[in-house]
């Protein structure tokens, strides 16, 4: 069974709308005074050399945990075959926690307004 509403049942129910204010044309102001176009904010880029010094405060103290957990799991393992568990651990870790933490935290930090070029 289905409900059928009338037009007179759904115009009880909508709401009143409020008068809509005169819009100007673009690009000018309630005087018709012209408007300057809106300034875009300058363009940033990361400063490798600080996004260089925090990755490297954030990728010491875990690879030195990481070497503390593992050095003892291998021990008379050839270096190259402590490295190859190290390595993909210390990878995951940065690409998939620490780069975008960093980069969440320290975005203000590392990012810096360029240059114009002349």
């Amino acid at each position: 069974m289905s409900h059928i509403s009338s037009p007179s049942a759904t115009a009880a129910h909508q709401q009143p709308t409020a008068p809509q204010a005169p819009t100007e044309p673009a690009g000018t102001d309630r005087t018709g005074a012209r408007l300057a176009p809106p300034r875009a904010a300058p363009a940033k880029m990361p400063s490798r050399l600080r996004q260089f010094a925090i990755t490297l405060l954030g990728v010491y103290p875990v690879i030195t945990a990481l070497l503390y957990l593992v050095i003892p799991l291998t021990a008379g393992w050839q270096v190259w075959q402590t490295t190859l568990i190290v390595a993909p651990l210390m990878v995951a870790i940065m690409v998939f926690w620490m780069i975008p933490t960093i980069q969440k935290h320290f975005s203000r930090f590392i990012l810096v307004p360029t240059r114009p070029r002349a």
